[in-house]
């Protein structure tokens, strides 16, 4: 007896597996899951290499993973002495992007909410203007002005440049 496949089974069929390799990959996308106590190793296999690491105690260490659709998710993993997982969270969060204060060091800042999605000249004055995505439904970014001694001299929200047109200031 042969079996035939109709197109629209087979269509289901393969839906059905992108659906699953979708939703498996996911599970890699932040260090949900990872249990405390956890080596560094299964964090690595886990969320793959971090995009920095980060020595600020003897031996104690932060790994960086910049994630998501533009970057709008920072992973800081932090891992004891002993290379064992003891947490994690989401840096690039607006209250805490809110709360760096005026003087930080460019480490500093690193340390706290990773490297930003654009770096570019400060304009005309010396410096540097980092630029972060982060989760929001406006289309904002955030910004942060460094001085030429990569101090944070400013920062806040602003139009973030991918979103398109930006509506005009009245008449012009």
């Amino acid at each position: 007896m042969a079996i035939t496949l109709s197109a629209r089974t087979v269509l289901a069929a393969a839906v059905t597996a992108a659906v699953v390799a979708l939703l498996s990959s996911c599970a890699s996308y932040g260090p949900q899951g990872l249990p405390k106590g956890a080596p560094k190793a299964l964090v690595i296999e886990r969320m793959g290499v971090p995009a920095m690491e980060i020595s600020r105690e003897p031996g104690a260490l932060r790994m960086v993973y910049p994630r998501g659709p533009m970057g709008r998710h920072t992973w800081m993993v932090d891992m004891d002495d002993q290379g064992r997982l003891i947490g994690w969270h989401q840096a690039l969060v607006l209250e805490q992007l809110l709360e760096l204060p005026v003087g930080m060091t460019a480490p500093d800042i690193l340390f706290r909410i990773g490297p930003p999605a654009e770096r570019r000249p400060r304009g005309l004055k010396p410096g540097q203007l980092w630029s972060y995505r982060y989760p929001t439904n406006d289309c904002l970014w955030f910004q942060i002005e460094l001085d030429e001694h990569d101090r944070l001299v400013a920062a806040g929200t602003g139009i973030d440049p991918r979103c398109g047109d930006t509506p005009t200031r009245g008449p012009q």
